[in-house]
């Protein structure tokens, strides 16, 4: 992590908005390499004191982190992390597990730059906690509005929770994190989903997720990365070792597909439509 606040790409993150993404990652070379192919990220390794940390630029501005996993590291998967922004990590986390959540990895200062957590949110769902130092977070990030994408090419542009429980979900989150600006795009049996923001930057939303999550598989948030071709970067993710498991498709809210990484950590690709 390198230091600043958000430099484009709208105001600085509120209480309760993602502000940083950070990938666990088996293998960070590789990541390293398949990250910079594909979003033209480049990286920068912290030292031993910070744990080899990775922050990933895009055109000199942070985006994204990384960490590899270490023979004493939580065990799991290879898997992107979302953060949301907190004034104090141990109160939310103390919040969390008062509304039914759990921790993943207790609050610890990350040197001057910040405070940090993990949790699992009341549906199972891991969600990060930043509580900002020297570092505040995303120094870019995409704007998805109206179904229109901008400035979005290789940066974090959308987060999204597909939960089993979405009440319970859409409480936890307003509780914890203080999410009061809320905005309901459609509450049916076939598509329910609230934004974060009911104006610009929404930042993204909550999915009821209950009729299409397989059997097995965990709620959790997914991140959306910005493309100006979004056939084409998932084209280059097989290209660079990486796997599809849902192909570009038209929605009223962009052109997207959900992709993972050479060692299977998931994530989504989002731009404008054809």
């Amino acid at each position: 992590m390198s230091g600043g606040g958000r430099a484009t790409g709208g105001p600085a993150p509120k209480i309760g908005d993602p502000c940083w993404v950070d990938i666990y990652t088996s293998d960070p070379d590789r990541a390293i390499d398949f990250y910079g192919r594909l979003f033209g990220w480049t990286a920068e390794r912290a030292g031993e004191e910070f744990g080899g940390y990775i922050t990933f630029h895009k055109d000199g501005k942070a985006v994204a982190g990384g960490m590899g996993k270490t023979a004493d590291s939580v065990e799991g998967p290879d898997q992107w992390t979302v953060y949301l922004a907190s004034p104090d990590a141990k109160a939310t986390a103390d919040a969390a597990v008062a509304h039914g959540g759990t921790i993943v990895v207790p609050p610890m200062d990350v040197g001057e730059l910040g405070a940090m957590a993990v949790l699992g949110d009341a549906g199972g769902a891991g969600v990060g906690i930043w509580q900002a130092g020297e570092f505040a977070g995303f120094q870019t990030i995409g704007i998805v509005s109206g179904g229109t994408w901008s400035d979005h090419a290789g940066s974090p542009s959308w987060f999204e929770l597909h939960t089993r429980d979405y009440a319970g979900a859409l409480a936890f989150y307003r509780e914890v994190f203080g999410w009061s600006d809320t905005f309901t795009i459609s509450d049916t049996p076939e598509f329910r989903y609230t934004t974060i923001h009911a104006t610009t930057p929404m930042l993204g939303g909550v999915m009821d997720a209950s009729a299409f999550l397989p059997e097995g598989v965990p709620a959790g948030w997914t991140i959306y990365f910005g493309a100006d071709d979004v056939d084409a970067a998932v084209a280059e993710v097989v290209e660079l070792g990486g796997t599809v498991l849902s192909p570009p498709q038209d929605s009223p809210y962009g052109r997207s597909a959900q992709v993972a990484d050479p060692t299977g950590a998931r994530f989504s690709i989002g731009g404008n439509s054809k």
